[in-house]
């Protein structure tokens, strides 16, 4: 297994057909892609098959608080720990960055999952497109 890290979706196309399959075909998102993936770190994780199996981007606005997002997990891959995987990884990209913190919006169904990472909610669900989300915070 591997984790290669690049700056801008274009250096990382895996990432958006990984994102693609889960957000938009699976999902049913529609505005899956921004502005914010021209400049974000993405992270992909490979299998020891060198097949890409999960995602995340991380930013900042500040060079303090990153905000992790856009994880995915190719359904053939999931249970089996690349989420987590893929969190920690961008997790430690933000601390060699100087994060402080991270902040993500956590679909309230994968709300758990966060949790045990060490996330904690913060604010009112809101929602995004249709689906409830949750802000949620760590301290690095």
């Amino acid at each position: 297994m591997e984790i290669r890290i690049s700056q801008g979706l274009e250096t990382a196309p895996e990432a958006a057909m990984i994102r693609k399959a889960v957000f938009i075909d699976e999902q049913g998102f529609e505005n899956e892609f921004d502005d914010i993936d021209g400049y974000a770190f993405h992270a992909v994780l490979f299998t020891e098959d060198n097949i890409p199996a999960a995602c995340g981007r991380l930013y900042s606005s500040d060079g303090q608080s990153f905000i992790i997002g856009r994880i995915a997990v190719l359904k053939p891959f999931r249970r089996s720990g690349l989420g987590e995987k893929i969190v920690t990884a961008l997790e430690n990209k933000a601390r060699e960055l100087g994060g402080t913190e991270t902040e993500l919006s956590a679909q309230v169904r994968a709300m758990g999952f966060y949790e045990k990472l060490g996330y904690s909610p913060f604010g009112e669900e809101y929602l995004d497109e249709y689906c409830p989300h949750i802000a949620m915070k760590k301290l690095l």
